[in-house]
């Protein structure tokens, strides 16, 4: 497993499954994952799973990049949408969270992930800040 660009601080379960840091500021947050056959589910297309591991993250990461005195944002509720298949093996999906508003002890942000120009999730979550 190699990444092009490793998370600013430890994630274990997202960094074995090989996913890529590729940004996180002022509210927003992107990630990636070239995906492989381990990815994926019975169809042969991209487990569920895999796709909510990716919004929760890079929701997490784009709330947390709003309060610079969090150590965490802990997911408090997620609600995901799943549009259409996910991508196969050789794909590399895009996953991309945006922190809309924030109070002083919890965030509100929404994801997506897209396969190229396909739109295949989107995702709301709640996230609770924990301070360092």
């Amino acid at each position: 497993m190699s990444t092009a660009s490793t998370f600013p601080f430890e994630i274990p379960f997202p960094e074995h499954l090989g996913v890529e840091f590729v940004r996180m500021e002022g509210g927003r947050a992107e990630i990636a994952l070239t995906l492989e056959h381990r990815h994926m589910n019975s169809w042969y297309v991209t487990h569920g799973g895999i796709s909510m591991t990716l919004l929760d993250v890079v929701m997490s990461l784009a709330g947390r990049s709003l309060d610079p005195e969090a150590r965490a944002a802990v997911t408090v509720e997620m609600k995901t949408s799943f549009l259409q298949p996910g991508g196969k093996p050789g794909s590399r999906i895009i996953a991309s969270g945006h922190a809309f508003h924030r109070s002083t002890t919890m965030c509100f942000c929404e994801g997506e992930i897209r396969d190229g120009d396909r739109l295949v999730a989107k995702a709301m979550g709640t996230f609770k800040y924990i301070k360092r």
